[in-house]
This record gives C-alpha cells, sequence and structure tokens, in this order.
C-alpha cells in the first residue's frame, strides 16, 4: 500500500469516527467511556496522518 493510499484510508476512518463521535454526543445520555475512546481512536489517527505527510515530504 503506497502512502497516498494509506493517508487516503486514515483520512476515511478519522471522518467515520467524527461522526460518531457526533452521534454519541448527540444521544440522550452519551456514554463518555465510548466518547473517550472514539477521540483517543481519532487523535492515534491524526498523529499517523501527520507522521506520514511528514515522511512524504
Amino acid at each position: 500500500m503506497s502512502l497516498q493510499s494509506r493517508l487516503e484510508s486514515l483520512k476515511t476512518r478519522h471522518a467515520s469516527l467524527d461522526t460518531k463521535i457526533t452521534e454519541e454526543d448527540h444521544r440522550p445520555r452519551p456514554d463518555p467511556e465510548t466518547l473517550s475512546r472514539l477521540k483517543l481512536e481519532k487523535l492515534r489517527l491524526k498523529e499517523e496522518m501527520s507522521r506520514i505527510k511528514g515522511a512524504d515530504t
């Protein structure tokens, strides 16, 4: 898998997590553990995307 395709895959997963976070946050009683887990995963993906962008330049 090329770096560019890996980056696109990460961007897609990042956007999906953003949607899930928004959905959970707008529930009548959001689960703080679920929100925390989703946000941590989103941050991990963002860091990986930054590393790939740095390696790509």
